[in-house]
């Protein structure tokens, strides 16, 4: 018993020290992987570590995507619809900084400083009261000049939360006088969004809202000068589709077990590195299982469809881990197919879209099982076909069966004999 315990501590302490690595290590995109895992390979001299980016790039692309559907491209055409190059925010804030906005030298001071404290997606999580005693400026001159970011591209950029962002954006909205009265009240209730569903203005509101950036940074998320696509799809020779990880670009690591000196700090720099080979496995496996999922719910994207409506909860659920998480899983990794060169966030619909139809979904379905005949109870199928018509989007059926779940419904045949029992 003892033996077994201690080697569940073990394993458990082992499967810590992993998910510590995995996280920062799966957040990062393909091309930030290695400086991403810098951090764990600096000081540990059993370390060994050989670039991914040492072959061409063309010899990586499976032939399907190199001449997919633009296979009357050149070759080179080809591999360059593959890279995007553009500026990265901070080039292109700058550049505002500079302009009338902030005519004077402190101003400038405190947008630089407003930039300097911008998360990943393009939100301040600066504290306004020790910046602004930092700079020597009151927190309502700080909050001024902070709040002229809702003039600057892009729009969004600079707000403290999703609800701020919305309304910087709504300023810049083409809409009318009582639809933009109506958006106002929405985002500042943005969790009851269907309780405004009567009034008139409401499809209009509902439209600009969800045109919104969300977060205000997504289009430069990846700032380097060329995508390094995570998955690539393409169909096969099958006629099915294929999900594969791009594994070339991977950092190969080599750990010296054989390093000649038994010492507590040397097992413990090899179990440091294994660790982090480990967590590197991880990385493959959620990011493969993400482009299964992806296939599934956008089968018929891959093959000539349009994008359907899916949300961040319902790939989180299928996880089992928070949507943030798996919002920054996705953050600045890519997929290449035979249409091209697509974020990953294009494939899912945006946070605020995600909490509606959650809890949208939900209600329906109870109310859906409310209304059913006793005598032939809607099945999770029957139920799922009747959540796609009515909210236009892409599901499965355990999704549905999870949701039920938590709405403490039975199932379809246990419903079925409550009601011979006459209950429910």
């Amino acid at each position: 018993m003892a033996l077994r315990t201690s080697q569940s501590v073990e394993s458990k302490n082992k499967l810590s020290s992993t998910l510590r690595n995995w996280l920062p290590i799966l957040h990062s995109s393909l091309g930030d992987l290695e400086e991403a895992m810098s951090p764990f390979i600096e000081g540990n001299p059993l370390i060994e570590v050989k670039s991914g980016y040492e072959e061409n790039f063309e010899k990586r692309l499976p032939k399907k995507i190199l001449y997919g559907q633009g296979a009357k491209n050149s070759q080179t055409e080809q591999i360059e619809a593959l890279t995007v190059a553009h500026r990265s925010l901070y080039e292109v804030l700058d550049e505002q900084i500079d302009g009338s906005l902030f005519p004077t030298p402190i101003s400038k001071k405190i947008a630089q400083c407003v930039v300097e404290n911008l998360d990943e997606d393009g939100f301040f999580e600066g504290d306004i009261r020790l910046l602004s005693d930092q700079l020597s400026v009151s927190k309502e001159a700080f909050e001024s000049v902070r709040k002229r970011f809702s003039h600057l591209e892009p729009i969004g950029i600079g707000a403290v939360d999703v609800k701020e962002c919305f309304l910087f954006q709504l300023d810049d909205a083409r809409i009318s006088d009582g639809g933009y009265s109506l958006a106002l009240k929405v985002i500042d209730n943005l969790e009851n969004i269907h309780s405004f569903a009567k009034d008139e203005h409401f499809e209009e509101a509902l439209q600009v809202i969800q045109s919104f950036r969300n977060p205000p940074a997504i289009e430069y998320f990846e700032d380097s000068n060329e995508i390094i696509c995570d998955l690539m799809i393409y169909s096969n020779d099958d006629g099915g589709i294929e999900v594969k990880i791009n594994d070339a670009y991977y950092p190969a690591i080599t750990i010296d077990t054989e390093y000649g000196v038994e010492h507590e700090y040397v097992t413990a720099k090899i179990k440091e590195a294994k660790s982090l080979v480990d967590a590197l496995d991880m990385r493959r496996a959620t990011l493969y299982k993400v482009g299964l999922m992806i296939v599934e719910y956008q089968y018929d994207f891959f093959t000539g469809g349009a994008i359907k409506p899916l949300t961040l909860k319902t790939l989180a659920d299928e996880f089992g881990h928070n949507p943030s998480t798996i919002s920054r899983a996705i953050a600045n990794k890519y997929i290449a197919c035979e249409r091209g060169v697509f974020a990953m966030k294009e494939f899912f619909t945006t946070a605020i879209d995600e909490d509606v139809s959650n809890a949208a979904i939900k209600e329906f379905l109870a109310s859906l099982v409310k209304a059913e005949s006793h005598t032939k109870p809607l099945s999770d199928m029957k139920l799922l076909e009747m959540v796609q018509e009515k909210f236009k989007v892409k599901m499965v059926r355990r999704t549905i069966a999870k949701y039920r779940k938590q709405l403490n419904i039975a199932g379809s045949s246990e419903r079925k004999k409550l009601y011979v029992l006459g209950v429910g």
